[in-house]
């Protein structure tokens, strides 16, 4: 008996006892189907019928992401206001670097609505106009629009950070609709430091309380590490980890071996070192490389000049993260044996952020001016080893503890 042959879109339901039907590829519609794209189930018979249809399958759903994330879009004013000044700049620069070309990157109507303060649509946009929209998103062109975030460690007002005996907060930010009607002009610079994370909203136990153990002497070290993840991941996400706390808290994961890992690095040199190899990554070397990686170090040094309370309203912050992540880690559709994993990763590293919060509250002030002077001191040796190289090697710490963890590639 003849095999049937299927041109059908519908799956075929095939078992050892019901052999599948042979089907035409939906590509050339000249060979047997012998296999189906995951996304649209569609039929192809060969690699190069599968590049061609995986391209137009791509940017479909490149397209259909991209019309029903602005459909859900709800922005508030000051959003509108950011995305209208981004698109202003855009523009401006788009049409001074196109001054001699006769076809505009945004037609007169479309423009108009933007200076005018309307809200624009991506169905608005012109057929042309949408592909540049994702072509721009696609090669980071508007992400480098935005203006930069200025790190809340490096404002004059995070020198002034004041917590009571037991660790807490002494002023607690005012909610949003209080703050615009009770602050006047002389105040706002006192509401400013609402830009510093604030601190624990309980008392801090004493170490003894949480261990009998004897904390260890590479708490120090720890810090470091934890320190460093946590200014790289606001530097990745311009200061609003609360974007994508999942995302934030998993970047926070793989940039410390203290907390992702499990690590106990015995240097600061050692701890500097993973976290210089994780930004030199190809998953972050997008970011600047070594050079940004070591523009870091001068983060965490800044940090630790601040003193205690600044160091404590950072892990708060941390816990924070960590926190929001877990929560929305149970909205997400992982599958079950990676979401255990993770949840159980993030337990880890909130329980290990609170202990070292706790520690560092009980540490004298000078403690933290000598351990910058440390990690400046580490940094220079960085450097001078093989920092201003343009690749750099990271050995792997396990194997040389004590030795030199950087070396130049010929």
């Amino acid at each position: 008996m003849d095999e049937a042959i299927l041109t059908s879109d519908k799956p075929s339901n095939s078992s050892p006892l019901n052999p599948p039907s042979r089907s035409i590829c939906h590509v050339c519609q000249k060979q047997f189907s012998q296999y189906t794209c995951p996304r649209c189930n569609s039929r192809y018979c060969s690699l190069q019928c599968y590049k061609s249809h995986s391209l137009q399958c791509t940017e479909s759903f490149m397209r259909e992401n991209v019309v029903e994330e602005l459909q859900q879009m709800q922005p508030d004013d000051e959003t509108k206001q950011k995305m209208l000044d981004i698109l202003k700049r855009f523009h401006s620069e788009e049409e001074t670097d196109s001054m001699d070309v006769d076809d505009s990157t945004l037609t007169e109507e479309t423009i108009q609505k933007i200076l005018s303060g309307d809200q624009i649509s991506f169905d608005d946009l012109s057929a042309e106009e949408k592909k540049r929209f994702q072509r721009a998103i696609a090669s980071g062109e508007l992400s480098k629009m935005i203006e930069p975030w200025e790190p809340w460690w490096l404002k004059p007002s995070a020198r002034r950070i004041s917590l009571s005996k037991e660790g807490t907060q002494l002023v607690q930010p005012l909610a949003e609709h209080e703050a615009s009607v009770s602050l006047q002009d002389d105040d706002l610079e006192s509401y400013q430091s609402s830009e510093i994370p604030h601190g624990p909203e309980s008392p801090l136990p004493p170490v003894s309380k949480l261990s009998s153990a004897v904390p260890s002497p590479l708490l120090a070290v720890h810090l470091v590490d934890i320190l460093y993840s946590y200014c790289f991941t606001l530097r990745l996400y311009n200061g609003d980890w609360q974007s994508d706390a999942i995302g934030s808290a998993l970047v926070v994961l793989s940039m410390s071996s203290v907390l992702g890992q499990g690590g106990q690095p015995e240097t600061v040199l050692e701890a500097l070192s993973y976290c210089l190899e994780q930004i030199c990554s190809p998953a972050y070397r997008h970011m600047g490389g070594l050079q940004f990686g070591l523009g870091l170090i001068d983060d965490v040094i800044s940090l630790l000049s601040l003193g205690s309370s600044a160091l404590v309203c950072l892990l708060s912050d941390m816990c924070r993260l960590i926190q929001a992540g877990e929560r929305e880690l149970k909205t997400e559709k992982q599958k079950k044996l990676r979401r255990v994993e993770i949840r159980s990763k993030l337990k880890f590293a909130e329980r290990k952020i609170y202990f070292i919060m706790c520690w560092v509250y009980e540490q004298p002030s000078e403690a933290w001016s000598s351990l910058a002077t440390i990690v400046e001191a580490e940094k220079s040796s960085v450097m001078n080893y093989g920092g201003n190289k343009q690749s750099v090697k990271m050995n792997n710490t396990s194997e040389t503890k004590g030795k030199v963890l950087i070396e130049e590639i010929e």
